[in-house]
């Protein structure tokens, strides 16, 4: 890792062709979105991705097909751990590593069950770390298929390692995402915020960066949040409280509603999904064009 990590890292999308089938021109389209808007890296492979209903070959084509789109521009991780023994987890983690991603990310709830306290799943942690060698890893405390949080101690030893850049916290609120910042000061691991409604606190308290769903929607806002949050406070008061307000709307029906909403920004996806598609009706289009108009207001005030 020659730049530390930080500033917004989207949890992409996977666009699907009509058939279901991944739909590599989309996948390209939504990586270079994300670029232009301001992200500063990408989490590919990810639960926003549908990385559950994907096969292996379908998580590793997606990983280096975003990989070789980015081009080196910005960093790229990708879940490689999806259940089942840990020597064929490291296998695949060896696997993901090969598609050329920058760091490859383990989800602690697939390495334990969820009634195991934190000593088997560090156990767990060093039997990969030995079998991967110096591949470079990520944490992401994923909800499913159970929600899974970090102890600040647990991360501490982490850090230490020397081997984790990249953790994605869900615990949401900032009473418990300080101890956790302050576990990982002054090492080489980097956390950001999954929630949107904490997300300027978090920053104010020193996560490197942000990954929330919302941000693919419109990553702009949260890349000029992650920007500028020092420096213009006031704004970045005002902006928070927009974002808060908007949340509720992405998140309904997700992850199909971003991927309506974005063809309506003009990109050439459709909103095929693997998981749980649903029927969308009057109502959620007068959502999705109100979020729209919302999202140019607050764009035109901080000239974006």
């Amino acid at each position: 890792m020659t730049v530390p990590y930080h500033g917004l890292w989207p949890v992409m999308l996977t666009a699907f062709d009509d058939e279901g089938a991944l739909d590599l021109a989309g996948i390209d389209a939504l990586t270079d979105f994300y670029l232009e808007q301001g992200s500063t890296g990408l989490f590919a492979v990810c639960q926003s991705s549908e990385m559950y209903d994907l096969s292996d070959e379908e998580r590793l084509q997606l990983a280096q097909r975003v990989t070789e789109r980015v081009a080196g521009r910005v960093p790229v991780v990708a879940v490689g751990t999806f259940g089942g023994p840990l020597t064929w987890q490291a296998q695949f983690m060896r696997r993901m590593s090969d598609t050329g991603v920058d760091g490859v990310v383990i989800l602690p709830n697939q390495l334990v069950g969820p009634d195991d306290d934190e000593p088997p799943l560090q156990a767990a942690l060093e039997q990969l770390l030995e079998a991967t060698e110096s591949i470079q890893l990520g944490l992401y405390e994923c909800p499913q298929p159970y929600h899974r949080n970090l102890s600040p101690q647990l991360l501490g030893w982490a850090a230490a390692t020397g081997r984790f850049a990249y953790m994605k916290d869900t615990d949401r609120a900032p009473d418990r995402i300080h101890p956790k910042i302050q576990s990982v000061k002054g090492t080489d691991l980097r956390m950001f915020n999954a929630a949107t409604i904490s997300a300027l606190p978090s920053l104010q308290m020193g996560v490197a960066g942000l990954s929330p769903v919302a941000a693919n929607c419109y990553p702009e806002l949260f890349a000029w949040l992650c920007a500028h949050h020092s420096d213009e406070p006031v704004k970045a008061e005002r902006l928070q409280h927009r974002l808060a307000s908007l949340d509720a709307a992405v998140k309904l029906k997700y992850p199909q509603s971003a991927k309506r909403h974005l063809h309506r920004r003009g990109l050439p996806i459709g909103s095929r999904c693997r998981v749980a598609e649903h029927d969308f009706d009057g109502y959620d289009d007068l959502l999705l064009t109100s979020l729209l108009l919302q999202v140019d207001e607050i764009k035109q005030e901080l000239e974006l």
